[in-house]
């Protein structure tokens, strides 16, 4: 059984991102968990950190029961404060090896956008380099190699994401739009009220129209899930990457 690991910043990320080809790489025999570094207690605008962060941490699972991914991580960390620190970076080690993923999904970590993404992912880099070096110790032992590592592009690193990777993920649309749906805090609620569509948001019981909804506002993310490969990790080919997802374009 091959294993892959998806490292963002906030819940819900990884599901936005990655959730196509989470759900392929399941289909696949794949064992997917994702990670997050802050528990995105800061996403709202009516509800206080500790309530949000518990509710955010049930959308997770929810989330990963419609994708099939068998586990979900989410470190307590305020949401907006995540710093690329020693500790911090030690940690993500740690889960990398607990985890050993032949395949790594993360976020960008230079650029714009939000800063918990840019460190997301720069503590992402800095882990993967040292996940081999034995005398780097965090509570678990060396891998023997690096993962396969892509990034993954949000909102504020497409401008400058190159479309190494490119993965049809219309076979799992319904499982992707579920998975969002399973955010609600985020997508029928916190997003809308940010962006000035919060009346157009139909009632949460109303699945169909809840899934039109949000195939509606973020429509260019149920058609393809493009990645780019990483200036770290371990170089892969293109038969290697076609051993690690068989689904992929080109």
């Amino acid at each position: 059984m091959l294993r892959t690991l998806v490292i963002a910043a906030h819940p819900d990320e990884p599901e936005l991102y990655a959730g196509g080809v989470s759900a392929l790489l399941s289909e696949a025999g794949h064992a997917v968990k994702f990670l997050t570094l802050t528990n995105g207690d800061a996403g709202h605008h009516e509800l206080e950190r500790a309530p949000l962060a518990r509710r955010r941490a049930e959308e997770g699972r929810r989330a990963a029961d419609a994708l099939g991914v068998v586990d979900y991580e989410i470190f307590d960390v305020h949401d907006g404060l995540l710093e690329p620190t020693v500790e911090l970076r030690l940690r993500v080690m740690r889960e990398i090896r607990a985890w050993r993923p032949d395949l790594l999904i993360a976020l960008h970590g230079d650029g714009a956008g939000h800063p918990d993404n840019r460190a997301a992912g720069k503590l992402v880099e800095q882990a993967v380099e040292l996940v081999t070096v034995r005398n780097v110790e965090c509570g678990k032992p060396a891998l023997e190699r690096q993962p396969v590592c892509l990034l993954m592009t949000d909102y504020a690193s497409a401008p400058v994401h190159r479309d190494d990777v490119v993965v049809d993920v219309t076979p799992v649309t319904r499982a992707k739009l579920d998975a969002c749906l399973a955010h609600a805090s985020q997508f029928l609620e916190f997003a809308p009220f940010q962006r000035g569509f919060l009346d157009q948001v139909p009632p949460a019981d109303d699945v169909d129209a809840c899934r039109e909804f949000v195939g509606k506002y973020w429509p260019d993310l149920f058609a393809s899930e493009t990645f780019q490969l990483a200036p770290y990790g371990r170089r892969a080919d293109a038969t290697e990457l076609r051993r690690l997802m068989p689904f992929i374009r080109g």
